[in-house]
């Protein structure tokens, strides 16, 4: 896909991977709409992609677990760019290491609501643009504990399973149209991710959220006759 004067969503805009994928296509000439919880933040990047190339940037807070927010933002999107060719679902959380039986039901719930149903939600409610499009895709964020059993991540790797399946079954139900689907499935990635839960590990040696945005970038720019339907990260 030729990125420069396309239009791209990005779940999870303001901070991390969300935010890094949002720098670099904005480099490319990639039009965005920001979406994250923290209005705040969201207009600080804002200012950033209009530095470094986006034609058009607006950003939208929105809790992607309320599947009422999502369509209203949706909406309001596509109100303002008249158009989507890219859905990036980055948005997530993480669960703290422990047994199950030790995990809160508040936190089962906001795994399973922000990892696993909050992108259905965004997919759901942007796929009818992204069909009208020439071309189109979408990638999804999961994990390496999208394909690996992990001791201490019952919850997480039950969202991240559920991303894997969700994407394979896209994957098949959008054959024979424009919109082409993906994930990509990585190891850790130094973010603040794990420090908003009060864990801390040691992330030095983890995916720099930069060069895994390089990897998003490379995905969606492929030839029109080659598209990467599945990518693993590690380091």
């Amino acid at each position: 896909m030729n990125l420069k004067g396309k239009v791209a969503i990005v779940a999870g805009a303001s901070d991390g991977l969300g935010k890094q994928i949002a720098l670099k296509l904005a480099k490319e000439g990639v039009s965005l709409a920001l979406i994250a919880r923290s209005e705040e933040k969201l207009k600080e990047i804002k200012t950033e992609v209009e530095k470094l190339g986006s034609p058009k940037a607006d950003v939208y807070s929105c809790d992607i677990s309320d599947s009422k927010q999502v369509e209203s933002t949706i909406r309001q999107i596509e109100v303002d760019f008249q158009e989507v060719q890219i859905l990036l679902n980055i948005a997530g959380v993480w669960q703290k290491l422990n047994l199950l039986e030790h995990v809160s039901i508040e936190e089962i719930d906001r795994v399973i609501d922000i990892d696993l149903k909050g992108m259905i939600y965004m997919t759901h409610f942007a796929l009818p643009i992204l069909k009208r499009q020439k071309e189109a895709a979408i990638i999804n964020d999961s994990s390496k504990s999208g394909f690996t059993a992990q001791p201490g991540q019952s919850v997480y790797t039950a969202a991240k399973w559920g991303v894997r399946g969700f994407t394979d079954v896209l994957k098949e139900d959008l054959k024979g149209t424009s919109v082409r689907v993906a994930a990509f499935y990585q190891g850790g990635t130094n973010t603040e991710m794990f420090n908003k839960t009060g864990e801390h590990l040691e992330q030095e040696k983890f995916i720099g959220p930069e060069d895994l945005a390089n990897t998003v970038v490379f995905m969606l720019s492929r030839p029109p006759k080659i598209w990467l339907h599945d990518v693993r990260v590690d380091y």
